[in-house]
C-alpha cells in the first residue's frame, strides 16, 4: 500500500446540516464504507469522527486514486444505502431531503464537501486534536475516547474496533 498524495482533512455535511448521522444505522454505513475503501487500498484514514450533521476524516490515497473519484463513490454509496433504509421505514425524514433536482430526487449530503491538504505533521496532529475533541465540544461525550465514532479510542486506548485506521506515526 502505497500512499501517494498528500493527506487530507475533510468535512463533509449533511444536507442543511439535518441531524441525519444522529442515528447509528447511519453511522455504521459511514464505518463499512470507510472500511471497504481501506481494504480495497484506495484509502488510508488516519482519524475520523461522525457527528450528527457531519463528519470529520484525516485521509490520504493510495496508489493513482484521485480524490475527487473516491470522494464521489463514498458519498454516492453512503448516501444511497441511506436512502434505502428511510425508504424502507417509510421515514418522514425523506421528505427533509427532497431536492427534486435535475440529476437527484433526494439528497443527503451538502455539495463541495471541505477538503484542505495538511502539509505537515504538526499540523495533521492539530487536525486530529479537533477531530477528537468534537464531540466533547458538542456535548455528546465528557471525553473524546468516550464517544463510540470516533478513532479517538484508538489513539488513547489503542482501542482496534474500527479496523480500518492507520495510526499517523506509522
Amino acid at each position: 500500500m502505497i500512499a501517494k498524495s498528500y493527506v487530507d482533512f475533510i468535512t463533509i455535511t449533511c444536507l442543511n446540516w439535518r441531524p441525519l448521522l444522529a442515528s447509528d444505522r447511519f453511522k455504521d454505513i459511514i464505518t463499512s464504507s470507510l472500511s471497504f475503501l481501506s481494504k480495497d487500498q484506495r484509502v488510508v484514514i488516519y482519524a475520523f469522527v461522525i457527528m450528527p450533521t457531519h463528519l470529520h476524516m484525516v485521509w490520504q490515497m493510495i496508489g493513482d486514486h484521485k480524490r475527487e473519484n473516491v470522494q464521489r463513490d463514498f458519498l454516492k454509496f453512503t448516501s444511497q444505502q441511506m436512502l434505502k433504509l428511510l425508504r424502507n421505514a417509510r421515514s418522514p425524514i425523506q421528505d427533509e431531503i427532497l431536492v427534486k433536482a435535475k440529476d437527484r430526487k433526494y439528497q443527503v449530503w451538502q455539495r463541495k464537501a471541505l477538503s484542505v491538504p495538511l502539509w505537515s505533521y504538526k499540523v495533521m496532529w492539530q487536525k486530529v486534536g479537533y477531530i477528537h475533541f468534537n464531540p466533547v465540544k458538542a456535548g455528546l461525550c465528557a471525553r473524546p475516547e468516550d464517544y463510540k465514532y470516533s478513532s479517538a479510542s484508538f489513539y488513547r486506548r489503542g482501542d482496534r474496533h474500527w479496523d480500518f485506521l492507520v495510526h499517523i506515526d506509522g
